[in-house]
């Protein structure tokens, strides 16, 4: 009788329609972050703070204020993940949608430091914060509400959906911002357009919201929190999947680790150095970035199958091996200058990132029993952004200002992607397991320790 529900396999277009409202969180959420990330390279440094004798101090600053989000997210992670293995993954993701959405739209509303001061940046920290907190929610619910709801011989190709969310989110805002510089002014584009492509997030926001009401939870998590009120067993906090899982908790955070700072430097950090170091205009490196986000979308859902057929460690790890050369061949091809070489560039480091991000969800899933997933994935995914993802672009743009050289920060990838490959190098493969039979084992684990 145990989690029978969960062992018929959902229709696959009920199961589209989870996909769809999963993948609505994290398409405004990387919409967001390609946003952020041009605008503090193109706008940002000059807009919100004062003029100062390097063009790269506002950009510095800029990204230093970029890194509140990532700080954020292991609390909203916690908060979202605690009440999310409660109360459920779909009423949490509608939350963490309007905070996200909303608190991006406000970025677009913010007047200049000529007009404010330093209320200016301060609204910025303050909605980066805010953004941060409703971000760390928003992964782990949208991961587990496709992985509960998956077959478990394809859950790492339906979860790398949500991961497909990514690029495509940067797509849409490369397409917006794209769009907009080209059929503006630069003076216009500086001044007011950048804002309507924070405003447009809103669109996606209310259809993202309305598919959100519009799935139920995973009979999964329905008939294991049904067993835990019925045997009155209280929700797991964070202390307590940490003591249980330390294992697990260790090596989704050693993951993290390689991947968050590899994508940080191939997309954030890649339009600081083309625009400071290379010369490039913010036209061309848009245009280059669109390509490369339409590739790394159909990249990704590719790299999920793979996943169910060979394994999701051996994926992850050419992807976390090929990452400790990539910054040797990527930043030599964006130094030529020329835009098929920098393309390449940018593409292969966004294919070596997918290899490492496709697999993650179900990995991550696959780690945890269902009463305490909500919680351990998000702990494993966000805490690592506060020292890995968060300041990656300052800690790159920083060597660069230093030491005028490429060489450090491809040294500095190097170092991260070999904590990633040892982390998953300790991993149990975890392909095609059946979540009822784990959440069985920590039934019986537990008992033997009561």
């Amino acid at each position: 009788m145990t989690h029978a529900l969960h062992q018929e396999n959902p229709q696959p277009t009920a199961l589209k329609k989870v996909v769809a409202a999963s993948m609505a969180g994290t398409v405004i959420e990387w919409y967001e972050f390609l946003l952020y990330s041009a605008a503090s390279a193109l706008v940002f440094g000059t807009l919100f703070f004062p003029a100062s004798d390097s063009t790269l101090d506002g950009v510095i600053s800029a990204l230093l204020i970029y890194a509140v989000g990532f700080i954020a997210r292991p609390l909203g992670g916690i908060v979202f993940g605690y009440f999310g293995d409660r109360l459920g993954r779909k009423k949490l993701l509608q939350v963490s949608l309007l905070l996200v959405g909303a608190s991006t739209f406000a970025i677009g509303c913010i007047p200049s430091f000529a007009n404010i001061g330093y209320l200016a940046p301060l609204s910025l920290v303050v909605l980066r914060f805010v953004q941060g907190i409703g971000l760390g929610g928003e992964w782990g619910g949208a991961v587990l509400l496709v992985g509960e709801h998956s077959p478990q011989n394809s859950r790492g190709f339906w979860t790398s959906w949500v991961q497909a969310g990514l690029p495509l989110g940067n797509f849409v805002a490369t397409l917006v911002l794209t769009a907009l510089s080209f059929t503006m002014p630069e003076a216009a584009f500086l001044s007011y357009g950048w804002r309507i492509a924070f405003w447009l997030s809103a669109v996606i926001v209310i259809v993202g919201y309305y598919i959100r009401t519009r799935v139920d939870e995973a009979p999964l998590f329905v008939e294991a929190r049904a067993a835990a009120e019925a045997s009155n067993e209280t929700t797991p906090g964070v202390l307590q999947v940490i003591k249980q899982y330390p294992r697990q908790v260790l090596i989704a955070m050693g993951a993290r680790v390689a991947e968050n700072i590899m994508y940080q430097m191939v997309v954030t950090f890649s339009i600081t150095y083309l625009a400071f170091k290379v010369g490039s205009t913010a036209t061309e490196i848009l245009g280059l970035m669109l390509g490369a986000h339409g590739i790394h979308f159909v990249a990704v859902p590719l790299f999920g199958r793979l996943a169910d057929a060979i394994g999701r460690k051996p994926v992850f790890l050419a992807g976390s091996v090929l990452a400790v050369g990539w910054g040797f061949v990527g930043f030599p091809l964006l130094a030529t200058g020329q835009d098929a070489l920098i393309f390449l560039g940018i593409t292969l480091g966004l294919l070596v990132h997918g290899l490492m991000y496709a697999p993650q969800p179900a990995m991550m899933a696959e780690m945890f029993p269902t009463r305490m997933r909500y919680t351990g994935v998000s702990l494993g995914y966000q805490v690592t952004a506060i020292f890995a993802g968060s300041l990656a672009p300052f800690i790159s743009t920083s060597l660069l200002q230093s030491y005028e050289s490429w060489v450090p920060i491809a040294c500095y990838l190097s170092v991260a992607a070999l904590v990633s490959t040892v982390a998953v190098a300790f991993l149990s493969e975890t392909k095609g397991i059946d979540l009822s039979r784990l959440d069985r084992e920590a039934e019986e684990e537990s008992a033997l320790y009561a």
